[in-house]
């Protein structure tokens, strides 16, 4: 059988909003589905808008699925990604998209990710994201026109959380922006773990969530094999 390859698609921003908020990915949302999809002998590339490094946020050397992560091999290779120019998403079997607030500034309304996404869901691979990371699908539209989100169950931070973090770093709040697109919008209390799986789109809520995306990526590459 052969290896099942996932696509990482990372932000390369390192400041945000105004105030010049530090930011770039949120750590555990890379750690913890990364730990997950390594378990399952899934193998993980990395691209980034620019290539290269990929700041990060938010790091507990207290977890140990993070330490282990910072301390990998899949980390240098991630703080060398690749351009995400120079990358064909028909190369992977799904394609995943962390969050934390850096995703708001160089994926969101990004026309190579947007083109990404697209040609990935057209040829049937799974699509997946967390936190801030939905944030990659809008903007997709399909060949008929309706948004990819229209219709389809996600989530994703929540206004809630976004109340309680980052409002006054962000340029728009994510789930009333995927309920405008159509998305059948659902979440949990704040900083809970939430999962929404709707056919191939993947959707975990906030940073508790990054390993139920995970484990949800492994069962439905399972299920296509």
């Amino acid at each position: 059988m052969s290896v099942k390859h996932v696509l990482f698609v990372v932000t390369n921003a390192s400041t945000i909003g105004p105030h010049d908020r530090a930011t770039g990915f949120f750590f555990p949302e890379i750690a913890h589905p990364f730990e997950v999809l390594d378990h399952a002998g899934i193998a993980v590339e990395f691209a980034s808008p620019l290539g290269g490094q990929t700041p990060h946020d938010g790091f507990d050397g207290n977890d140990p699925a993070q330490a282990a992560f910072l301390d990998s091999a899949a980390f240098r290779r991630l703080n060398r990604s690749r351009k995400l120019s120079e990358v064909d998403v028909l190369d992977y079997d799904a394609v995943f998209f962390p969050g934390g607030l850096g995703p708001m500034v160089d994926i969101t309304g990004n026309p190579e990710v947007q083109a990404l996404v697209r040609r990935a869901w057209d040829a049937g691979k799974i699509v997946a994201a967390v936190c801030h990371g939905p944030a990659a699908f809008l903007g997709v539209t399909l060949a008929d026109g309706t948004p990819l989100v229209r219709g389809r169950q996600v989530t994703g931070f929540s206004t809630a959380e976004e109340d309680g973090y980052a409002r006054a770093d962000v340029p728009f709040d994510l789930e009333s922006t995927l309920r405008e697109a159509g998305g059948v919008y659902e979440a949990a209390a704040p900083w809970q773990p939430h999962l929404r799986v709707d056919g191939r789109l993947i959707t975990g809520q906030n940073p508790a969530s990054g390993t139920l995306v995970g484990e949800a990526i492994v069962a439905a590459l399972r299920s296509a094999s």
